[in-house]
């Protein structure tokens, strides 16, 4: 093929369909381990591989559509390519072939479903996101979506034999389709009367404010579920601790993207001309689930809850960022409304490989020790360092520390929030800069999370005397870490290449015609005539020459020779690992400051007893408070009307005819 009828769309297309065909081949050998480890993930790492490259080639070229000749009578499948896709489809393609390469390494015999079976949902998992990234109509889309749900479902539930499994994946399978049904009801709106559901037929519909604030609302709903916004966040810290943590990485790093991705191409494109006051409903939903998120997070003793509720947090960092941009660009604010697009963007692509990097770390801790529970862990850094090391480079970039890519991303938000109060409308702009500062909280408690994260597992004495059996990670699985950790700090060094793509995005949505910058390759400006500049490369030389000078003024001045022995014990004859800060001691200040948040219950010893027993136990607020009572509703309506189940044929013949009849009525 010559490169003037090169296709980027048929190209992703073909990838997408080689991640299912490599699926089916999983199916020849079902029980062969080493078939999908040795060459069915590798390929599948490859694909990854190959669908970010064609993203990141053709992002800069023209929109591209296609119609498949395959689906309902009258409804084929249209699939769209462009910048925004583009930008998705890198971020799935990029943290796929880290995870893939990992899981590669990871998945042993006998863990819950059968090696091939598992192999076969898991590329189905993959196609299925890139296909949701591609679809141009409702139809291809919710298929897409709903294979994209259950696919993820049997994922979840991989270890089904578990009876908290089994109730993980109902609950996430139960809020999807509510999702669903809302995205649904979204795509129903916009088509305007009608009754063509290409998204083509969307963009040019004309609806009436009301119209378009429901489509809005009922977008936000059904990918706010899948997205894990609160109140919809249940499902989150329940799934992915049920996961293999390949398929947690998965879900983390890249399955709620694809929320955030259907409510920008909603918002931005499908609906047009967002109205400002939309985007204070994600804002405050946004920032509510960031501290809410971040809050639970620092609760947490399990690795891989803490971890999911670390997710949420940055969930809703991102759905603030979006309408922190709707808000701008309703005002005619364009260049900061492009400014908190790209910053969400950005943002969106930080979090896929720092998140699905610390997923990854976790998984192979929970090889090699058995244990999920940080009260149980310890000093695993001399047994497992290259985990270690790793896995620290994905918590410096989560807790938003330059120069790694999580500070660049956040740092642009800020930028955006700070220059809220330029929004000509009155007690708005003095309301929204407040928006930084809970930004900024969000970042250090998130800060405060990783140092419990990283210090009670990988530091200090270990906890448990089987730690001492623990074994570094497999080759595979250090591939696997090494990509996405070199992701994270490349995306830091280089953020002046990054913006350079990204603001293609809402150039292509009309937003703004060009993204006005000062930056140069290694100085990044984000708009041109602020104050506000960062220089990563500098900032890393800095860093680098201030270790440097400090050795090499140690070795020059200090001549005395050097001894070891033993660190200071702080005058206790004896200092052993009951001692160390523990993950509920963490937790501790939080708890008592943000006590409101919690579903609290402790068991607290007295003087007085022989066997003193401590117990903290953290429930969610949302959960007791609306879940339950709502569950206990529906079993009420459900009992009350039981008497309809009669087990006789003639009785459920006779309910279809007086349905069919009442129907006809209504029709005619």
């Amino acid at each position: 093929m010559s490169v003037e009828s090169f296709s980027p769309l048929v190209a992703c297309i073909s990838l997408l369909i080689s991640w299912a065909g490599i699926g089916a081949l999983g199916l020849l050998r079902p029980s062969s381990v080493n078939l999908v480890r040795r060459v069915l993930f590798p390929l599948g790492a490859l694909v990854g591989l190959c669908l970010a490259a064609v993203a990141v080639v053709s992002i800069a070229l023209p929109a591209e559509k296609l119609v498949l000749p395959i689906g309902l009578p009258d409804l084929p499948i249209h699939l769209r390519r462009d910048a925004l896709s583009n930008v998705f489809l890198f971020l799935l393609g990029a943290a796929s072939a880290g995870i893939s390469i990992f899981g590669a390494g990871y998945f042993r015999a006998g863990e819950g479903t059968a090696p091939g079976l598992l192999c076969l949902q898991y590329h189905l998992f993959l196609a299925s996101m890139g296909f949701v990234l591609l679809a141009d109509d409702a139809y291809g889309f919710m298929v897409s979506w709903e294979m994209m749900a259950l696919s993820s479902y049997f994922l979840v539930t991989t270890q089904h034999r578990i009876p908290e499994i089994r109730s993980a994946g109902f609950l996430y399978l139960l809020i999807a389709h509510l999702g669903a049904i809302a995205i649904l009801l979204s795509f129903g709106v916009m088509q305007g009367g009608s009754w063509q559901f290409t998204f083509d037929a969307m963009r040019s519909a004309t609806l009436a404010p009301t119209w378009a604030a429901v489509a809005f609302s009922l977008a936000l709903f059904g990918f706010g579920a899948k997205a894990g916004l609160v109140p919809l966040h249940v499902w989150l810290p329940e799934a992915h601790p049920a996961a293999p943590s390949p398929v947690s990485a998965l879900l983390s790093g890249v399955m709620l993207k694809t929320a955030l991705y259907g409510i920008l191409r909603v918002t931005f494109d499908l609906l047009g001309s967002p109205i400002w006051w939309w985007g204070l409903i994600p804002i405050a939903l946004g920032l509510f689930t960031a501290i809410y998120g971040v809050v639970f997070a620092a609760a947490q003793t399990d690795m891989k809850r803490l971890l999911a509720f670390s997710s949420i947090e940055n969930i809703g960092i991102l759905f603030t960022g979006v309408g922190l941009a709707i808000v701008f660009l309703g005002v005619g604010m364009t260049t900061l409304a492009a400014l908190a697009l790209i910053a969400v963007l950005y943002h969106a692509i930080n979090h896929a490989f720092m998140k699905s990097l610390l997923f990854l770390g976790t998984g192979s801790v929970l090889h090699a020790t058995g244990e999920r529970n940080l009260g149980r862990l310890g000093g695993l850094i001399h047994r497992m360092p290259w985990v270690a090391w790793l896995t620290l480079i994905g918590a410096l970039a989560i807790a938003g520390l330059p120069p790694l890519n999580g500070f660049v991303s956040e740092w642009l938000l800020l930028q955006a929030f700070l220059s809220a109060h330029e929004v000509p409308r009155s007690f708005v702009n003095m309301l929204l800069p407040l928006g930084a500062a809970v930004i900024a909280l969000a970042a250090a408690l998130a800060a405060y999370v990783m140092v419990k994260f990283f210090g009670v597992i990988f530091l200090g004495q270990p906890r448990e005397a089987a730690l001492a059996k623990a074994h570094d990670a497999g080759w595979l699985e250090r591939a696997g870490l090494l990509w996405l950790a070199a992701g994270c700090v490349a995306l830091g060094l280089f953020p002046t290449q990054v913006i350079a793509l990204l603001a293609l995005i809402p150039e292509q949505l009309g937003i703004i015609e060009s993204m006005p910058t000062a930056s140069s390759w290694w100085h990044l400006v984000p708009v041109s005539g602020r104050a506000a500049a960062y220089a990563p490369l500098v900032f890393l030389v800095a860093i680098v020459a201030t270790i440097v000078i400090t050795v090499g003024l140690v070795s020059l001045f200090y001549h005395r020779r050097f001894r070891r022995s033993a660190p200071w014990d702080c005058g206790f004859a004896r200092l052993d690992a009951r001692m160390q800060d523990t993950a509920e001691g963490f937790g501790q200040p939080i708890r008592h400051i943000f006590l409101q948040f919690f579903d609290m219950h402790r068991e607290l010893p007295t003087p007085f007893d022989r066997a003193p027993r401590y117990q903290v136990v953290i429930g969610d607020r949302f959960w007791r408070t609306i879940y339950l009572r709502l569950a206990l509703w529906v079993q009420r309506v459900a009992e009350s009307i039981a008497w309809l189940q009669q087990g006789r044929i003639a009785t459920y013949l006779l309910y279809s005819f007086i349905t069919l009849i009442v129907l006809l009525a209504l029709v005619l």
